[in-house]
């Protein structure tokens, strides 16, 4: 199982939300290259970077931000998401030396869209799947859909699409503990690897999740900038 820790981009600087509000988020540095580093010093092999901004613009707003961040993790796997909503988002950042892109938005608005470019590019899209009360939540989680989320990540089953992210919103950066139930039970509902997201407290959502059918890797953040959990132990575990 992936560990994938996570540097989220507000501003051009690396913070956490609680719940993916926008107010209420928590400055943890200022560099974002630093921060990518120090992972990597840890053994981290993958990154998972947002640009929060471009979530609610539905464009970039952080790009030298991510790059940074992709420059100081000196050639790991590194996975960005938010605002990618068009072929172009898609293509500029693949040139970028992205490994992966996540569309969350577009998966809903523009599914033709997603599987057409999954399909350009197997194994470099990934598709979000954000739920609040189970129900799927788009542009930065401000608005929420009528789709459950396991009936949006069948649509992309067939379509070259790499793996879904599932966030429970309302656990994300609450430290509340992953939704195991939920998340196993949307790897159980599609034939596509699952990355869980949204809650990690500690080790023991770690071992809660390895060796879990479908389950691809976890997202960590607000835990490992708090200190609750070692992001090198979190990897050992995952192995």
């Amino acid at each position: 199982m992936i560990i994938f820790p996570a540097i989220d981009l507000k501003g051009g600087q690396c913070v956490r939300l609680a719940e993916g509000d926008m107010n209420r988020a928590t400055v943890y540095a200022d560099d974002p290259a630093a921060q990518a580093a120090l992972f990597r010093s840890a053994g981290a092999t993958h990154l998972h970077v947002v640009d929060l901004d471009g979530a609610f613009a539905g464009d970039s707003r952080n790009g030298d931000g991510v790059k940074a961040a992709i420059a100081g993790f000196g050639g790991g796997r590194v996975q960005v998401g938010g605002g990618i909503r068009t072929a172009a988002h898609v293509e500029n950042w693949l040139a970028a030396g992205v490994w992966r892109v996540v569309m969350g938005t577009a998966a809903l608005d523009n599914p033709d869209l997603v599987r057409g470019l999954a399909k350009d590019h197997p194994g470099a899209i990934v598709v979000a799947v954000d739920a609040k009360g189970g129900m799927v939540a788009t542009r930065g989680w401000a608005d929420v859909s009528t789709l459950p989320v396991a009936d949006l990540a069948k649509q992309f089953e067939d379509a070259g699409v790499a793996a879904v992210l599932f966030t429970d919103v309302g656990r994300d950066g609450m430290l509340k503990g992953v939704n195991v139930e939920a998340t196993v039970a949307l790897a159980a509902a599609t034939s596509l690897p699952v990355i869980a997201s949204g809650g990690v407290a500690g080790i023991a959502d770690i071992h809660a999740l390895v060796g879990k059918p479908g389950i691809e890797g976890v997202i960590t953040g607000r835990a490992l900038y708090d200190g609750r959990l070692d992001l090198a132990k979190a990897i050992a575990a995952a192995q």
